[in-house]
């Protein structure tokens, strides 16, 4: 999430947000169909073996369509994918990206 963090804020436009997410999404100041995604993520991304269809269900009933649930599931998927692409080949993150990172947790303190 590090990494990511500053996308997040870039797409939110809202910091106060983007930091409750990375402490904790499920305490967020989030609606039922930004949780219910983000309870999704998290599950396909640490338990994929236990998705069920109760779990797509459960978006649909959030408001979710086919192909919102579809873009969810390709990008949890491809983050995946690349995370362990970079760590099985041992990429380490570029200085930049660290600087970045470091900065904006300075301007966060």
């Amino acid at each position: 999430m590090t990494h990511h963090g500053r996308g997040l804020r870039r797409l939110l436009k809202d910091d106060d947000l983007a930091k409750q997410i990375e402490t904790d999404f499920r305490t967020a100041s989030l609606d039922s169909r930004q949780l219910a995604m983000l309870t999704y993520a998290e599950k396909l991304t640490l338990r994929p073996g236990e998705v069920t269809p109760d779990d797509v269900d459960a978006l649909r009933s959030a408001g979710l369509s086919d192909r919102d649930i579809l873009d969810v599931v390709q990008v949890v998927a491809y983050y995946s994918y690349v995370n362990r692409i970079a760590d099985g080949l041992g990429v380490e993150v570029e200085p930049w990206v660290e600087a970045a990172i470091e900065e904006e947790t300075a301007d966060r303190g």
